[in-house]
């Protein structure tokens, strides 16, 4: 735990998967094809907290949603790449407009699409039902399940690591 704990103190950006860590990963579909993704609201104020204390933050999925553009921007996200057939092209390509390294770099998913970014990135974090492969090489496995909780605790590991949880804390007790 403290050597993921001390991968997180330099990261500038943290991008994140969605289906399977924002949400449940299933897919909901009505009766009209419109597609439907139930997200978490603990997960929503973490990643505030996180843009909060200076990390970039993004969103990179193989699937595209207008739901999900819909939820980026209720957050505040805004480097969000939806239809990425190669994730790790789309991340290369932001840390080297932003100017980062890739150790500077955290990603968090939860399937085998995903590996290419958690071996390279200096930070990586998955969910407790994730494939083997996939916890087997991630940093940290979250104790909190996809869409329900797990983008939050990750969040706060972070926080906590860079000192910076308390301070977020405590400005909703003033």
């Amino acid at each position: 735990m403290d050597a993921a704990l001390e991968r997180t103190r330099g990261l500038k950006l943290m991008a994140f998967d969605v289906d399977g860590v924002l949400n449940d990963g299933a897919l909901y579909l009505t009766d009209g094809g419109e597609e439907m993704k139930r997200f978490h609201t603990l997960d929503g104020l973490g990643l505030k907290l996180l843009a909060g204390a200076g990390i970039e933050l993004a969103l990179i999925t193989g699937r595209s949603s207008r739901v999900v553009a819909k939820r980026a921007a209720e957050l505040g996200i805004r480097h969000l790449f939806q239809g990425a057939d190669d994730k790790l092209a789309v991340l290369e390509g932001l840390r080297a407009q932003l100017g980062f390294g890739l150790s500077a770099c955290g990603y968090m998913g939860d399937d085998l699409p995903d590996l290419p970014l958690l071996v390279r990135c200096g930070f990586a974090a998955t969910v407790p039902d994730a494939p083997e492969a996939v916890r087997a090489r991630a940093h940290y496995v979250s104790r909190r399940p996809g869409g329900r909780g797990a983008v939050r605790e990750v969040c706060e590991v972070i926080l906590a690591a860079r000192g910076a949880l308390d301070g977020a804390i405590g400005r909703y007790l003033a």
